[in-house]
């Protein structure tokens, strides 16, 4: 609940009636327009006064700053999905860490019962009533891998080993390892909240950081390592299209649907835009002062890995603002919820992203017998394709909150993802390859990065009014095809 005091000039006589309480409110554009309209009183019985508005916390707005905060988005939609869990298992006081039995028809805490030594009086105790087993991190486990009807394609995961031991054609290999990696990535960003969960929040906050597009990094590495760049940086890219374009369109799409018009908190997504232009400049860089003579490789090189320094630099600052200096901007619900417990998250984090690192390598190796087969450039496959793999979930994420008129959180998962990728995932695989030997630069073709920063400024139109509606949706969606037809044209570059 916050509090904000107007002044103004009240004539005398006039004080009763004028206070307000939070069920009739105080709308600002009304309360300006009955000033403006009142007749003016004489000076003389003009006297300062002051009115406190009370402004109650919005179901939609959760956050004082705006959610550029992907983590913090993010957590407060899982726990909305956990909570539902909870509900719907009956799980009032679940406790991951502990066994809940019950005796009759009350539940106790058997690790609490045990430590004190003492019985509830008030417990029905019927000896002929065996206790059971309630609401264990078990079972929590498996609401975590059977709340989401997308993570039925694990089943793909033994077809997509067994293509690629047995030699399958790329076309096969690909689409099995890409149909097996999209739940992957689901589980990567369920453990991920899990460990979150249990930390405070700037932990949290870094966890969330470093595995938030784990997938779409671990794949750049993979196609890096292979020596593929123009797969690293059309992924990349994609995945910045994606979430800038599709995902934010579709929210505002399938949320404008629902609702005529839907409010959002501009600041947060100021801020993003801003950080986005300012890593389309970094994209400019190598293009326009690497040079054209025998030595502009090294040059290119070196300017791409000075500039992916300070994008690294700025995501940083961005985190210290985030979790240190500015924290209170972006707390949203301070209660935390965890279904399993920390080394289960931990442990359940490690094997997926294993996995993921398997899955990519058999992926990244079958893209060019794929394109062939498909009759398919690389750059289409990279820059469309690929952020399906790491962003499908994501995707319905945003839409479904959208969807609940919580535009805020949508628009945490769209503006985050990109931010996350733009100046940091980008940015990292250009270190990575400092450190390896391979040539990876930012130089990208001139017309992506055209698009890239049409893209911005197109979206920070949309998004200056702070509302949203589904023509700007469809205005989004539509760009995003744009580039996809624009893409399934462009020849490859050598």
């Amino acid at each position: 609940m916050t509090h904000r005091v107007v002044d103004f000039e009240l004539p005398s006589g006039d004080e009763e009636g004028m206070h307000t309480t939070p069920e009739r409110g105080l709308h600002q554009h009304g309360s300006t327009r009955s000033m403006n309209s009142a007749p003016p009183a004489p000076p003389d019985q003009h006297r300062r006064t002051s009115l406190v508005v009370t402004h109650a916390p919005s179901e939609t707005s959760l956050f004082d700053f705006g959610t550029i905060n992907k983590g913090t988005a993010y957590r407060q939609i899982r726990r909305g999905r956990k909570q539902s869990i909870l509900s719907r298992r009956g799980w009032s006081n679940y406790d991951p860490s502990s066994r809940n039995i019950r005796v009759g028809s009350t539940f106790t805490d058997s690790s609490a019962t045990e430590e004190t030594g003492l019985i509830n009086k008030s417990l029905s105790v019927d000896s002929d009533v065996i206790p059971e087993e309630e609401g264990t991190a078990w079972e929590g486990l498996v609401e975590m891998f059977t709340e989401n009807k997308i993570n039925y394609l694990f089943v793909f995961i033994p077809f997509a080993v067994w293509s690629h031991a047995n030699k399958w054609s790329d076309g096969s290999i690909f689409i099995l390892n890409f149909l097996a990696m999209v739940p992957l990535a689901s589980m990567l960003g369920v453990f991920t909240e899990e460990l979150a969960a249990h930390t405070n929040d700037v932990i949290g906050g870094l966890i969330n950081a470093t595995f938030g597009n784990a997938v779409e990094l671990v794949v750049a590495i993979q196609a890096l390592l292979a020596g593929d760049y123009r797969v690293v940086q059309a992924s990349l890219i994609g995945s910045v299209f994606s979430n800038l374009l599709l995902v934010l369109g579709m929210c505002f799409l399938f949320g404008g649907m629902k609702y005529a018009e839907q409010e959002f908190i501009a600041q947060g997504a100021v801020a993003s835009i801003s950080l986005l232009a300012f890593s389309g400049v970094a994209l400019l860089l190598p293009e326009f002062f690497g040079g054209e003579g025998d030595d502009s490789k090294d040059d290119t090189a070196t300017i791409s890995r000075l500039a992916a320094l300070l994008l690294i630099i700025m995501y940083g600052l961005l985190l210290w603002f985030q979790l240190k200096t500015h924290v209170n901007l972006f707390q949203g619900d301070d209660d935390t919820l965890a279904l399993i417990p920390f080394s289960w998250a931990l442990t359940g984090l490690v094997v997926i992203t294993a996995i993921v690192t398997i899955l990519s390598e058999f992926l990244v190796g079958s893209i060019d017998g794929f394109c062939t087969e498909f009759n398919l450039g690389r750059s289409f496959v990279g820059l469309i394709i690929l952020p399906v793999v790491g962003n499908a979930v994501e995707h319905i994420s945003a839409v479904s909150v959208a969807m609940k008129d919580k535009m805020d959180l949508a628009l945490g998962v769209a503006l985050g993802s990109s931010v996350q990728i733009a100046l940091f995932v980008l940015p990292l695989t250009v270190v990575i390859g400092w450190f390896t030997g391979r040539e990876m630069t930012m130089k990208f073709p001139q017309f992506e990065v055209a698009l890239y920063l049409m893209s911005v400024i197109i979206v920070s139109m949309c998004l200056s009014n702070a509302r949203s509606n589904w023509l700007e949706g469809s205005l989004l969606v539509s760009l995003y095809a744009l580039i996809a037809v624009g893409i399934y044209f462009e020849k490859d570059l050598e």
